[in-house]
């Protein structure tokens, strides 16, 4: 399939669904297909493209990446957006779902002149309630042309069948004949850096790695270099066959910098080592040994992706040690700075406080906590005790034994299109 045939798939108001990874830089094409956007377009009329991701971070992208003639403003304040669609017209907005659904709770946002929706990569969203907000801006703007972009189709299951029913597939899906995923294409290490610290990551990652003659990739062709590298960086994230072509250079592994948000992408393109640059851990020198030994022991053996998925934002405005320090911070504060981080779950017959990072401006409440516990969690209801929404949180009680599966089942499940993360609480 080729852009021509995505071209006149849209213009017979057929879907299409592009098969691309995770990356703004990686869907020009997009541009393309959107085609001239009419003039005379005024403020609070509504935008006449709409672009729907997964978080205010990733919409943000969107901006840079705009070609000049193609200006996008990104939501990354419900206030300062409803002034701007207010005050001047708007082509192409660009938001989190759940943004973009309270916009139009609010009655700001005004999707009768969308002519097209672009689903940026709703893999993370679709689980549970997590589409939620999708099928809320989807089902306001349903004569809308829609382009999904999406690294594996496959992942989207009811979402396409209820919003892109049909669609035309541009790209090959990572898939074999069989239907079964293909294997990683080599090995990788990766660090999460922000985009705009990418450069002073480059130069530690060198470091980090003694090398001498390095390659930096910065996206665009893989161009062989001159020299032979002992080093091959990528600041862009690349395709499978792309990630191929860049392992054989190097003669090695690539080392990738990449937001949070990629790395399920990356997981199933190659089998991926953790890269600790230098910076980062001279700051955490001062850490208690055992503590440096738990958090090894959970990045080696737990599942961290809800937690990524929670703090990239944090990541796009400093340095992923340093946030790792305020949390430590944060938890001193909670408690003494000696007592164990963690609390022990005490006999079957008591109480044990989870904290939830879900609140009241989530628009949650304690229905959907029970029935996230009952459903997703496997915890029975008599288990279920007190259950405290605040406007940022939510404290619940349950049974102590029963603590440590609330937890674990909570993690990572999507409760009104927010990802959530639980953990067991601690005495304030």
């Amino acid at each position: 399939m080729t852009g021509a045939d995505a071209k006149a798939a849209l213009e017979r108001g057929r879907p299409v669904v592009l098969v691309r990874p995770p990356a703004v830089e990686q869907a020009q094409d997009v541009w393309e297909l959107l085609g001239p956007l009419a003039p005379g377009h005024g403020p609070g009329v509504g935008p006449r493209v709409l672009v729907l991701c997964a978080d205010d971070a990733s919409a943000a992208q969107w901006v840079a990446a705009a070609p000049p003639d193609r200006p996008v403003h990104a939501v990354t304040g419900l206030a300062r957006t409803s002034r701007v669609l207010k005050e001047r017209p708007v082509e192409i907005l660009a938001g989190a779902a759940k943004d973009l659904a309270a916009l139009l709770e609010r009655a700001v946002l005004k999707l009768a002149t969308v002519s097209t929706v672009v689903l940026a990569w709703p893999e993370v969203l679709v689980d549970g309630d997590g589409a939620a907000a999708l099928d809320t801006v989807l089902g306001e703007a349903r004569d809308a042309h829609r382009i999904v972009l999406s690294w594996n189709p496959a992942l989207l299951g009811d979402l396409l069948e209820r919003h892109a029913r049909r669609a035309l597939v541009v790209g090959s899906p990572p898939v074999d004949e069989a239907g079964h995923p293909l294997p990683p294409v080599c090995r990788a290490r990766f660090a999460v850096v922000p985009p705009f610290r990418r450069p002073g990551a480059v130069r530690d990652a060198i470091d980090a790695l003694g090398a001498t003659t390095p390659f930096v990739w910065n996206g665009g062709p893989v161009a062989p270099p001159d020299h032979a590298p002992d080093a091959v960086l990528c600041t862009a994230l690349p395709s499978r066959d792309e990630a191929g072509v860049l392992a054989r250079l190097g003669g090695g592994e690539p080392v990738l910098l990449i937001s949070a948000g990629q790395l399920p992408y990356l997981r199933s393109v190659a089998t991926l080592t953790p890269l600790v640059l230098a910076p980062g851990a001279d700051r955490a020198r001062d850490r208690a040994e055992a503590l440096r030994e738990r958090v090894a022991g959970l990045l080696t053996a737990g599942n961290v992706d809800a937690e990524l998925a929670l703090l990239d934002p944090l990541f796009e405005r400093f340095d992923p040690a340093e946030v790792a320090a305020a949390l430590l911070a944060l938890q001193r504060d909670a408690g003494s700075g000696t007592r164990e981080p963690a609390v022990a779950t005490p006999g079957e017959r008591a109480r044990v406080r989870v904290f939830v990072g879900l609140g009241k401006k989530d628009r949650a409440s304690a229905k959907d906590l029970v029935g996230a516990l009952i459903r997703e969690a496997g915890v029975a209801k008599d288990d279920i005790g007190r259950i405290e929404v605040r406007e940022t949180f939510s404290v619940v009680e349950v049974a102590g034994a029963s603590a440590d599966r609330a937890v674990r089942g909570l993690t990572g499940t999507t409760i009104r299109g927010r990802r959530v993360v639980a953990r067991l609480d601690r005495d304030r």
